[in-house]
């Protein structure tokens, strides 16, 4: 493993595996997800996914289970613990509809067979996930992965419907619904409905129906593996981002219009109409002075956003100086043309104080 603490070794600050597909699993509603490893693991995952659900109006608990390993689990192995704690979750009220279990760090380290004990018959879905990040996963690999495994439990169909399917939305992050909302207000241009939020608010039985849409979105292009393993198993192609940007936005609708063999040309037009009336309600901080920063001295900026800051800084006409306000470039990009009203929302804001000062 490599222990070299500097920024440049991004992996140490990407985030815990576990916690990746956490975010993930524990959408399956009707599921319970066993963390094979010591209580800690569970505590804290526990604690940040039920604060995050909190502060979003949500006021379920996550379905966790630990094996709770100590030092003998550890130095003897831990498949019995597995074991007993995988009757416990079968017997919990309600009954789970699945059961994921998790792998923690010290888990593959010992080298328990957790492939195996799931593997057992049990009368539902038993399904294994590595989420060991100390041999080199990091939280995007958490999200693949369980994105994976929860797409082990889709049926292949010959009855597709002219549809789109939300891959890997980010549910940790702060308006994930209200980007998801967006992306259905787009495709609805295009007579195109949602068939399934993967995964986000859905039982195990919702996960048949994964292969009946025409495409799948995926949330970013860091998700390309597992549109191209979608697309292998059920035959689904994919867009491989939501739409960023005035000309993203409309490129992704033409892109989604290609796939599903729709003329896009109609749907492209509202929607620039859309954009331009969007920007006419800024135009009180036209000819503005602005200037870009990184959100925070320990990330890099990301180009993508620099990019669609500088395509909306010059439609609305604002001069980009060394020595203006600082606008700080959104992290994630914003999403959509809603995405960006919200966005100029803030940087209106932020020069009227500016001026004020």
């Amino acid at each position: 493993m490599n222990s070299n603490p500097s920024p440049s070794n991004s992996s140490r600050f990407e985030g815990c595996t576990l916690t990746g597909a956490l975010s993930v699993l524990t959408e399956v509603r009707d599921a319970v997800c066993v963390i094979h490893g010591p209580a800690g693991c569970t505590h804290h995952n526990f604690s940040l996914l039920h604060a995050t659900l909190l502060s979003n109006d949500r006021f379920e608990v996550p379905r966790l289970l630990s094996t709770r390993l100590t030092e003998n689990g550890i130095i003897f192995g831990g498949e019995e613990a597995l074991e007993k704690t995988l009757a416990r979750a079968l017997s919990l009220s309600p009954a789970p509809a699945s059961v994921f279990v998790l792998s923690t760090c010290i888990v593959e380290t010992i080298g328990d067979d957790v492939a195996a004990v799931c593997a057992k018959d049990r009368g539902i879905p038993v399904i294994a996930v590595p989420t060991a990040g100390f041999l080199g996963g990091v939280f995007e690999t958490g999200i693949r992965n369980a994105l994976s495994a929860v797409a082990s439990l889709a049926r292949s169909t010959t009855e597709g419907t002219l549809s789109a399917n939300l891959v890997g939305e980010k549910n940790l992050e702060y308006g994930v619904d209200e980007n998801a909302a967006e992306i259905a207000r787009l495709l609805g241009l295009l007579g195109i409905g949602v068939n399934l939020r993967f995964v986000r608010g859905i039982e195990t039985g919702d996960i048949e129906r994964l292969g009946s849409a025409a495409v799948n979105i995926l949330r970013e292009p860091a998700l390309r593996p597992v549109g191209e393993d979608l697309e292998r198993r059920l035959g689904t192609p994919y867009v491989d981002s939501f739409p960023a940007g005035l000309d993203g936005t409309c490129r992704f609708l033409e892109e989604v219009g290609r796939i599903c063999g729709i003329d896009a040309s109609a749907a492209v037009e509202e929607e620039r109409a859309c954009q331009a009336a969007m920007l006419e309600q800024f135009a009180d901080i036209a000819g503005s002075r602005v200037r870009f920063q990184s959100p925070h001295p320990m990330l890099r900026a990301d180009p993508g956003a620099e990019a669609i800051c500088t395509e909306c800084a010059e439609a609305l006409d604002l001069a980009v100086v060394p020595d203006a306000t600082a606008i700080p470039l959104p992290y994630p990009a914003p999403v959509g043309t809603a995405g960006l009203r919200r966005m100029l929302h803030r940087w209106r804001v932020l020069i009227r104080e500016e001026k004020r000062g």
